[in-house]
């Protein structure tokens, strides 16, 4: 990296010591506004929620979730170039990410769906969809349990806010393809690489007639939006932080946002907004700063609301509902940070120990350099590019079986030089000059 500009992300993260406290006030806002945001659809049905999402309220509420999405990119940039291969890498997000959903998965399936469940208890246990479940936790997302939230406003759903789960994982998963064929190494190259997913996604929308203008985000937009906070980490000493550019990065966000496929371009005013809001220092107050809650209430948070509005129309107003939800999601979330996730965190000390018993694992050279390295080396990056552009595209499967078979290749190549080239993306540990430092 270059030096930085005197005003760049990477001078400010040096003047600050790689900690500020503006990003942890943009988590739990961004987290406290979908709960917000959920108010009206648990209160009054999704049809209502899409007379207001077309409304001046909904311009706004198209930042929220590609800005969580750009502040994942840029921090999760970071925690890549601090480990020492993939293996750590993929050991620190499983640990972030699975055990909170796991619990609020079994304690939604097992404790709270009996008790809330129209059914009797045994036909409860026997429908099939108790036992689909449980396949939130690896990401195949289901909604419904059997009887749950039956008359609700917004009825036979658990949790709607899962459906991000996917993204977030396919993101993870994109970015351990891009280390594996080196565009993480090579900014200017995942530049156009991210341009080019882009155009292609734009083109797909355009084809299929979607304007952007339906309820929410749509996955491409928040995945593009994560691609676009990991260039922001790449590029941070040469993007500079102005007050003028973050106005800008609003009003035409905004603008974006009335516009009809205007949603397609938000990522990067969006990332600019997070990243200059991030990078700010306000003093620390409240109990927020003893953890991040902001995961838990955003797993949390939206079953909470539906256990408020099953009580009865007495309650179905949004801000009946949010000042139920708002205070019970953080003391939850509170609870799922110090028993669940900070627990779970403070197993990571584990894991270089396991890295290196599993990267001597690895087999010997099967084929002499030239050829078949050649070979090796082409089909990594072949089945990497097609599939970060297939999670682009909205191909789930086909993407991650893509990603899949990239992975493998790298962890299984022909010479063990190829493979601490690829195993290891930033090309050292440790951590490096203006990256910013964050919880797990």
């Amino acid at each position: 990296m270059s030096d930085p500009h005197p005003r760049s992300i990477a001078a400010r993260i040096a003047a600050t010591g790689g900690r500020t406290s503006g990003f942890d006030y943009l988590r739990i806002g961004l987290a406290v506004s979908i709960v917000l945001w959920h108010s009206i659809s648990t209160s009054y049905g999704s049809a209502f929620e899409l007379v207001i999402w077309r409304g001046p309220l909904g311009l706004v509420m198209h930042f929220v979730l590609p800005m969580f999405f750009a502040l994942s990119g840029f921090l999760v940039a970071g925690s890549l170039d601090r480990c020492a291969s993939l293996i750590s890498f993929f050991a620190l997000r499983a640990l972030r990410i699975v055990p909170a959903l796991a619990v609020e998965i079994t304690l939604s399936a097992l404790v709270f769906g009996p008790m809330l469940s129209r059914l009797p208890v045994a036909a409860y246990f026997a429908a099939p969809e108790f036992r689909a479940y449980f396949l939130n936790i690896v990401g195949d997302i289901h909604y419904l349990l059997p009887g749950v939230f039956a008359a609700n406003p917004l009825p036979h759903t658990v949790n709607a806010q899962l459906w991000t789960v996917p993204f977030e994982l396919q993101c993870y998963a994109a970015l351990g393809a891009l280390a594996v064929v080196g565009l993480v190494r090579r900014r200017r190259w995942l530049l156009a690489f991210t341009l080019l997913a882009q155009a292609l996604w734009i083109a797909q929308a355009l084809k299929l007639g979607d304007d952007g203008s339906s309820n929410g985000a749509s996955g491409p937009v928040l995945v593009i939006s994560f691609l676009v906070g990991l260039l922001f980490h790449l590029y941070r000493d040469r993007i500079v932080l102005a007050r003028r550019w973050f106005w800008l990065s609003l009003v035409g966000g905004l603008a974006l946002s009335a516009l009809p496929h205007g949603a397609y371009y938000l990522p990067l005013p969006a990332c600019y907004l997070t990243v200059w809001l991030g990078l700010c220092d306000p003093p620390k107050r409240g109990f927020i700063f003893r953890g991040d809650y902001s995961y838990g209430l955003y797993l949390f948070g939206f079953p909470i609301q539906q256990v408020v509005a099953s009580f009865g129309p007495a309650l179905h107003h949004w801000y009946l509902n949010a000042a139920i939800a708002v205070p019970v999601g953080l003391s939850v979330a509170a609870l799922s940070w110090h028993l669940i996730e900070k627990p779970a965190l403070a197993q990571r000390r584990r894991i270089p120990a396991l890295e290196r018993r599993l990267l001597a694992l690895r087999p010997r050279a099967l084929l002499p350099a030239g050829l078949g390295a050649l070979a090796s080396g082409a089909a990594i990056v072949a089945s990497g590019m097609i599939g970060v552009l297939a999670l682009v595209d909205a191909h789930e499967r086909l993407g991650l079986l893509a990603i899949l078979t990239c992975l493998v290749l790298a962890a299984l190549p022909l010479r063990p030089a190829v493979a601490a080239a690829l195993l290891q993306p930033s090309g050292r540990g440790g951590r490096p000059v203006g990256s910013f430092k964050d919880r797990g």
